[in-house]
């Protein structure tokens, strides 16, 4: 799969280059100049004003940028353990200013939080998260990026949707379009909106005929608000929090998809953390995750981690978002997270566990072998755990990989019986 994809990169930087057989007077392939023909009219069939088009693709407009092909399939030689992962997104510096910003912005976010409702700590910890504070927009031109991945064929539909819906603001909106800074994926402003989000829950909330997710901290933390809002976010209720499991924890029942009451989980041995408390209300329903299976910590997640992975669908960047909002709200000092390096997976581990489940041919829906431990990943090596005989955390380690390596098509993971030593006459 990897091949498959550096070839499909090293096509794609071919084409960008004046060295083409066929190529334009700005160095242009001519196969990327049919395509962008065929792009504009899509365009403006959909409703996108000539006017926009000419604007955004001027005369000869040719400006690929293999630099976000080559982010788009960055492979990373570790995964980020849960632990290294939080250390780095919920840092010192990171937790000690979302503090000041909230003191700072708390007269803005009162009232966004009492329209939208959405608790404040959560407005200033998305934003953290995300920008940096609003540091770090991206440094991309949207367009220019959007175009580039739409011409790409890793993922361009779901590109070209994004491009079209960009499009759809500079029309309505009359934005200078070299202005929409966002990231190499396309997403914009302090929240990181992508266009379609954009479009869908942005809010002029300051009233100035404009919405700018930019430059107007009320207009974007309001859109962010406003986006948590209509997916379903509970403002009475917080993220989830850490416990501790039993000794004989059954990990069959970890996970996002296996819910129980508080009152369940209480009877089987779920507990606070020293100093904290399990939720009151003994019929909310809650989930037990454990990010680095039985030998990591633990959490129960309310609905609301949910509502944060709608928003990203990594699991990890919902708990950075909780956990910064969790010393939002409390104020207290930060404390590292401490790291097993036992823990350490390498990028191309996760990959062969993939492509191993792949070829056993047990689940219709196929994994991608993207080397990310993901929640299919996960559900997957859960099954495969089951099969070897081992805890059934969905996390993947040492001893999986070498049963991995030693697997059988014939028997299966166990483990062969020895022929027995024929002994000679004496």
């Amino acid at each position: 799969m990897f091949l498959l994809r550096l070839l499909s990169l090293t096509a794609f930087l071919l084409f960008s280059t004046s060295a083409c057989a066929s190529t334009a007077k700005n160095g242009a392939p001519q196969e990327y100049l049919t395509w962008l023909d065929g792009l504009k009219k899509e365009m403006s069939e959909r409703g996108i004003s000539q006017k926009t088009l000419d604007e955004v693709y001027k005369e000869n407009y040719y400006k690929p940028n293999p630099e976000i092909v080559k982010i788009d399939r960055k492979q990373t030689e570790f995964v980020l353990t849960s632990t290294a992962y939080l250390n780095r997104v919920v840092s010192k510096t990171r937790v000690e200013t979302a503090q000041k910003k909230y003191k700072e912005l708390y007269p803005i976010l009162k009232p966004i939080s009492d329209k939208y409702g959405v608790q404040p700590q959560y407005i200033i910890a998305f934003w953290g998260v995300e920008t940096n504070f609003g540091q770090n927009f991206g440094g991309y031109d949207v367009i220019e990026a959007l175009t580039t991945l739409s011409y790409d064929n890793r993922r361009p539909k779901f590109f070209k949707e994004e491009l079209y819906q960009a499009l759809k603001i500079i029309d309505k909106w009359q934005i200078d379009h070299t202005k929409m800074q966002g990231s190499w994926a396309g997403a914009m402003g302090n929240f990181q909106f992508m266009p379609s989000t954009f479009n869908a829950y942005a809010v002029d909330y300051n009233g100035d005929n404009q919405i700018d997710i930019w430059y107007s901290f009320e207009d974007a933390a309001a859109s962010a608000a406003n986006y948590l809002s209509k997916i379903g976010w509970d403002k009475n209720n917080e993220w989830g929090q850490e416990v501790t499991l039993p000794w004989n924890f059954d990990f069959k029942n970890s996970g996002r998809n296996v819910k129980k009451t508080i009152k369940a989980w209480k009877k089987l041995g779920i507990k606070a953390v020293k100093g904290q408390k399990l939720p009151q209300n003994q019929k909310l329903m809650a989930s037990i995750i454990a990010p680095e299976g039985k030998k990591g910590k633990a959490y129960l997640v309310l609905n609301n981690y949910n509502k944060i992975m709608t928003w990203n669908r990594s699991g990890n960047y919902a708990l950075a978002v909780g956990i910064l909002a969790d010393y939002v709200k409390s104020g207290k000092k930060w404390q590292k997270f401490q790291e097993n390096p036992a823990l350490r997976l390498r990028t191309d581990d996760i990959l062969e566990i993939q492509t191993f489940i792949n070829n056993l041919g047990w689940f219709d829906d196929k994994l991608d072998e993207d080397g990310m431990l993901g929640a299919k990943t996960r559900a997957a090596i859960k099954e495969v755990q089951k099969k070897a005989n081992m805890t059934q955390d969905g996390y993947p380690d040492a001893v999986l990989l070498d049963r991995i390596k030693q697997y059988d098509a014939d028997i299966g993971f166990a483990i062969p019986v020895p022929p027995k030593k024929l002994h000679k006459p004496m």
